[in-house]
């Protein structure tokens, strides 16, 4: 399946879709690399891996990953094959247990991307990031690389299953370097300073409006 994607599959997604990629030559090709982008559609995950120069691990909803259809055990092949880490949004153990193979991934070397709004805007503005991406940087001495995804919400609006030809385009940032706060994870005030500049690069590159609080789920209740 790594084969399919990283030959086959990415050749013609950039054939078809044409993506613009602004940047790629700031991505470190070798160490931990934690992609920290903004979140515009289910899409946005495969796009990512596809344009990147070195392999991407991500979190996903364990939803994706649960389906019984034939449809559903292809999309969650597929997602492995991609680097999809699967995460129960509704189980904070689950959700530890993630970021420690977050943590796994980038002890190794790795790249693992993550999206700090944690789900999906569905007003198109940039909103507060949760800390989970300052604690794995802060753990793993990882590089952050602020992503923009722009127009990926045209090819996947919400609520439609099939992507449809729009223009895409990924801007990467300058690679961010936390090192000056070793040995602080611990403190929730560096945390949050961390996570705040990571979304402040963010929103420099996608031009979105930045909304200083956690994005709430329609049907949702305010923290």
């Amino acid at each position: 399946m790594q084969f399919l994607i990283r030959w086959v599959l990415a050749p013609l997604v950039r054939v078809i879709w044409r993506p613009r990629v602004v940047g790629a030559q700031r991505v470190p090709t070798t160490g931990p690399v934690i992609f920290a982008a903004n979140h515009r559609a289910a899409v946005d995950t495969a796009v990512i891996p596809l344009v990147t120069p070195r392999p991407v691990a991500f979190l996903g909803k364990a939803e994706y990953f649960t389906a019984r259809s034939l449809k559903g055990r292809l999309v969650a092949r597929f997602l492995t094959a991609l680097g999809y880490v699967p995460v129960d949004r509704g189980n904070a153990k689950a959700g530890l247990a993630a970021l420690d193979a977050g943590r796994t991934v980038l002890r190794a070397g790795g790249a693992f991307g993550i999206y700090p709004e944690g789900t999906r805007s569905l007003d198109g503005r940039l909103h507060r990031g949760h800390t989970g991406v300052a604690s794995l940087a802060l753990s793993t001495g990882a590089t952050v690389v602020p992503v923009a995804l722009l127009g990926t919400d045209r090819v996947q609006p919400v609520g439609k299953k099939l992507p449809r030809l729009a223009p895409v385009e990924v801007r990467f940032g300058e690679p961010l370097d936390f090192s000056r706060y070793d040995g602080l994870e611990g403190s929730a005030a560096i945390r949050r300073a961390v996570t705040d500049e990571i979304m402040d690069a963010i929103a420099e590159l996608s031009g979105q409006v930045y909304v200083d609080r956690y994005h709430q789920r329609p049907g949702s209740q305010a923290a």
